[in-house]
């Protein structure tokens, strides 16, 4: 009786993380409006990502500041990879990217990171591929075909933003596998201070070689301020927090599986609030990766 109390609480307990996740990667996906706005106001990139860390980890510093440092210097290295590839890496190689290729592009590369985290936890954890996991990935990768082109068949090929973007989706997957190995030895809360840390400081290390100007004199536009503390407390320091969360709960792969629905809700949300129109297509790709990321996490 006791061990089916225990397992009914894990499975409860797993529940409510893959809830989170969705909750998680669905704010990740109406991230780009507040990003556009931002751009729209003459913030630079490299600019709104200086400012969304540094107010996360400030915020995150003043509840978690008692242990400074890992418990021996090979961890901290492996806090700087994750604060590289979660971070500074990243979002300089997606929004390179797509400085130089189509939006589309980007969208539709990013989305192969659950496969490619699965691809790296079997050579790196020797994690077997399940027939599910296969299946329901190339069903999910449809259906993110479909709602990325919303109806479109124009696909314009540049090899160098192409790999910039297909950096990108490599660097999360490693940050996933990073957070694997961290996660049972530290808290979340330290775990996500020392991303944005390293992130902030891999970021400075990469200024010197850009063109990126600061504009502190539009910070108090409300405009400005609003959609900056969205990206700062929300998108980055809540979510990352639940996103290492729920990675230590239920695993780099199953989790990652749950980015198919990130192009989903930024079309959705480009629906809402920049009246932009929502085609069939698209509809049907939506039904794809709901059911593609059924299959993967059920068959």
């Amino acid at each position: 009786m006791y061990l089916d109390f225990m397992y009914l609480s894990a499975r409860n307990k797993e529940t409510w993380f893959h809830l989170i996740a969705i909750l998680t990667v669905s704010i990740w996906g109406s991230t780009f409006i507040a990003t556009k706005s931002l751009i729209n106001h003459g913030l630079t990139p490299v600019e709104i990502f200086t400012y969304r860390f540094s107010l996360a980890y400030v915020c995150l510093l003043a509840v978690c500041h008692r242990k400074m440092l890992a418990n021996n210097w090979r961890d901290e290295g492996f806090f700087l990879l994750a604060g590289l590839t979660g971070g500074s890496l990243y979002f300089i190689s997606e929004n390179s990217a797509l400085e130089i290729t189509m939006a589309s592009n980007v969208s539709l590369i990013v989305c192969t990171t659950p496969v490619l985290t699965v691809l790296l936890s079997s050579l790196f954890f020797r994690e077997k591929l399940r027939k599910g996991f296969v299946i329901g990935s190339l069903v999910a990768l449809s259906g993110v075909a479909l709602v990325v082109f919303n109806g479109s068949v124009l696909l314009k090929l540049n090899p160098l933003g192409d790999c910039l973007t297909l950096v990108a989706a490599l660097s999360w997957a490693f940050y996933s596998l990073i957070l694997r190995r961290m996660g049972n030895r530290y808290s979340t809360l330290f775990i996500t201070r020392k991303v944005f840390f390293y992130g902030l400081l891999t970021l400075f290390l990469y200024l010197p070689f850009v063109s990126s100007s600061f504009h502190p004199d539009r910070l108090g536009l409300p405009a400005v301020y609003i959609n900056l503390l969205f990206l700062g407390i929300v998108a980055s320091m809540l979510c990352y927090i639940s996103w290492n969360a729920c990675v230590r709960i239920i695993g780099a792969s199953r989790a990652s599986n749950y980015l198919y629905i990130n192009p989903l809700v930024a079309v959705w949300a480009s629906h809402v609030f920049l009246s932009e129109p929502i085609t069939s297509t698209a509809l049907l790709g939506a039904v794809l990766i709901l059911g593609g990321v059924y299959m993967v996490e059920r068959l």
